[in-house]
C-alpha cells in the first residue's frame, strides 16, 4: 500500500551532478563555438560570392538612375578617403570606386572630377549647385540639397585642383583607385557633375560602381576559420553529449519518493498531486501504442496568476535550450550517418537528445504550451520526479533507407496538421519538422495557433476562477503528445510511423482502449 507524501519543490540531488553540470557547460561552450565557426562560414561564403560577381576586373554596380537639377553643378557629401600611408592590406589593392556619367542633353558633354571639398566649397561658393544629402543603392536613388548663388562658375577643366577628372560626351568614367602601399592624401574629397561649358542645368544617368580587391583573400579566411571553429565547437558537443548519455545510461533514470520509489501522479484533494511507487513511464506494455510516452501530471493547486510571469522566469532555460537547440542538431546529423553506416542509432547520443527533448517538453508544459504546473522546471536532461515528462524506447535497430525520407518526405501530412495547430508554419518554436535546424519546444509560441488560443483560453479561467478544466487540459495534452510523437519519428529515435490520433490526457491511454500494435507499429 502506497503512502501519500507531497512532490518536493526542488529536483532530487544526484550522484556526479557537479560533473554534469560540467559537460553541460561544454556542451553550451561547443553550441557556441560551432554557431560561431557556422555564422563565419556563412559570412565568408557571402564575401566569396560577392567577389565572385565582381570577376577579374568587374565592379558591383548600382542600378542606372537619371539625376536632373537645375543648378550649375552636382556635388557628393564629403567624402573622408584618409591617410591610408602604411596600412597593410591582404590583397593587391583596396579596390576602386568607380562612377559612371552619360548626359541626357544632346551635344552637351559633361565634366566629372574629384578634388578636394575645400577647393570645391570655394569654387563653388557663389554658384547654385545641389549637393547629395543621401543615396539609397537599390534600387538606386538620391536626394539633394539645394545651395543657392548668383554668378556662374569658371569652366571646370580651368581649374587646377582635381585629383582625377575626365569629360566629354557619352558615357564618361571616373575612377577612384585605393592601392595598397600608395599614399592617398588625407583631408575630405568631393566628387563633382558638371557641364563642361559650366552651363546651368545638369542631367545625366548615373551609376555608382565599386570593386573590393580583398574580398577574396577575406572572404577564404573567414571560411577557413569558421570550419575550424566549427571541427572544434562539433568535437566539444560530441565529446559531452557522450559523457551526459553515458552518465544518464549509468542511472538517474527517474527520481525517487521518499520511499525510495519513483514519484507517480495521483487526482486527489489536500495534496501536490504525487504519491510515491511505480511510475508509469518506467515502461510500457508489450503492446504499446508508440515507442514514445508523453506525460503531464495536472497541479491541482495553480497559482490564478503565475501564468502571467513565466514568460519571464524560463529565460534562463531559453538561452539554454538555444545552445542545447544547436547540439541537438549536431547529434541529430552525426546519429544519421551512424544509422546509415550500422542501422543503429548511438545509444549515449540517443539518450542525450531524448534529454533535450524531455527538458524541453518540461519548460513547455511549465510554461505556454501546456500551463499544468507551477513547479520550476530542473535544469537537467534527466528524468526526474517532475510533472511532466518525456521519454523513447531505444531501437535495437533502424532502417538505413527511410532515413533520406522520413524528416520531410513521410512525416508532410502530420507536419500539415501539426502546422495547423500550433502554429510553426508562423514562427512557433514547436517545429519538429526538421530536428537538423536545433529548434525544439521551448514553451514560448510566437504565432497564433490553435494551441496556444486553447492554452489562453484555460488561463483566462485560471487567473478568474483558480481551476484548470481537466477536459481542457486532456486536449491540450493530446495536441502536444502528437507533436512529440511526430518529433520522435522526424527526429530518427524510431522508424514506428505515427498515428492520425489525438490521445488526450495527462498518461498515456491504454493499449486496449484503441486496439493493440505490432513491433512495426502496424494495427494488429
Amino acid at each position: 500500500m502506497s503512502t501519500t507524501t507531497a512532490a518536493s519543490s526542488a529536483t532530487p540531488t544526484r550522484p556526479g551532478g557537479g560533473r554534469r553540470a560540467l559537460l553541460l557547460i561544454l556542451v553550451i561552450l561547443g553550441s557556441l563555438i560551432a554557431s560561431s565557426g557556422l555564422a563565419t562560414v556563412l559570412g565568408g561564403s557571402a564575401l566569396a560570392w560577392v567577389n565572385a560577381q565582381q570577376g577579374a576586373a568587374g565592379y558591383l554596380s548600382t542600378p542606372t538612375e537619371t539625376l536632373s537639377v537645375n543648378t550649375y553643378a552636382v556635388t557628393s557629401p564629403s567624402l573622408d578617403l584618409g591617410n591610408q600611408q602604411g596600412l597593410t592590406v591582404i590583397a593587391g589593392d583596396l579596390g576602386n570606386i568607380r562612377l559612371q556619367a552619360t548626359s541626357t542633353q544632346t551635344n552637351v558633354p559633361l565634366f566629372l572630377g574629384i578634388a578636394p571639398t575645400a577647393d570645391v566649397e570655394r569654387y563653388l561658393a557663389s554658384a547654385a549647385h545641389s549637393e547629395i544629402t543621401s543615396m539609397e543603392m537599390y534600387p538606386f536613388a538620391a536626394r539633394f540639397r539645394q545651395l543657392t548663388g548668383t554668378e556662374q562658375p569658371a569652366p571646370p577643366g580651368t581649374q587646377d585642383f582635381w585629383a582625377a577628372s575626365t569629360t566629354g560626351t557619352g558615357t564618361q568614367e571616373l575612377v577612384v583607385a585605393l592601392e595598397s602601399g600608395k599614399e592617398i592624401p588625407s583631408g575630405r574629397w568631393t566628387v563633382v557633375i558638371m557641364n563642361v561649358d559650366a552651363s546651368q542645368g545638369v542631367s545625366a544617368d548615373v551609376s555608382v560602381g565599386a570593386r573590393v580587391g580583398f574580398l577574396g583573400p577575406l572572404g577564404v579566411l573567414l571560411i577557413l576559420g569558421g570550419i575550424l571553429s566549427l571541427l572544434v565547437g562539433i568535437a566539444l558537443i560530441l565529446v559531452g553529449a557522450i559523457m551526459l548519455g553515458r552518465e544518464q545510461e549509468r542511472g538517474g533514470a527517474s527520481a525517487s519518493g521518499a520511499d525510495g520509489q519513483p514519484m507517480q501522479n495521483v487526482a486527489g484533494p489536500g495534496n501536490a498531486g504525487f504519491v510515491a511507487g511505480p511510475a508509469p513511464t518506467a515502461g510500457l506494455p508489450p503492446a504499446s501504442l508508440y515507442p514514445s510516452r508523453v506525460r503531464g501530471a495536472l497541479d491541482l493547486n495553480l497559482s490564478n496568476w503565475l501564468w502571467l510571469f513565466k514568460w519571464v522566469l524560463i529565460v534562463p532555460h531559453v538561452i539554454i535550450l538555444f545552445f542545447l537547440g544547436f547540439a541537438f542538431a549536431v547529434v541529430t546529423v552525426i546519429a544519421w550517418f551512424a544509422i546509415l553506416f550500422t542501422a543503429r542509432y548511438p545509444r549515449v547520443l540517443f539518450a542525450f537528445n531524448v534529454g533535450v527533448i524531455r527538458w524541453g517538453w518540461r519548460v513547455a508544459y511549465y510554461s505556454y504550451s501546456a500551463l499544468g504546473t507551477d513547479r520550476y522546471p530542473p535544469f537537467t536532461l534527466d528524468k526526474t520526479d517532475y510533472p511532466a515528462d518525456f521519454d523513447v524506447d531505444y531501437p535495437e535497430r533502424l532502417s538505413r533507407g527511410l532515413i533520406f525520407v522520413k524528416s520531410w518526405l513521410l512525416a508532410i501530412p502530420h507536419l500539415l496538421i501539426i502546422a495547423a495547430f500550433t502554429g510553426a508554419a508562423t514562427g512557433g518554436t514547436w517545429m519538429p519538422s526538421w530536428p537538423m535546424t536545433g529548434r525544439i519546444p521551448t514553451g514560448v509560441s510566437a504565432g497564433a495557433s490553435l494551441l496556444g488560443l486553447l492554452v489562453l483560453v484555460a488561463a483566462v479561467i485560471l487567473l478568474f476562477s483558480g481551476r484548470y478544466q481537466q477536459p481542457l487540459f486532456d486536449l491540450i495534452l493530446g495536441l502536444n503528445r502528437w507533436v512529440l510523437r511526430v518529433l520522435t519519428y522526424t527526429g530518427l529515435f524510431r522508424d514506428e510511423y505515427p498515428p492520425f490520433r489525438l490521445d488526450q490526457g495527462a498518461e498515456e491511454p491504454e493499449p486496449a482502449s484503441v486496439g493493440t500494435r505490432s513491433a512495426s507499429g502496424s494495427p494488429q
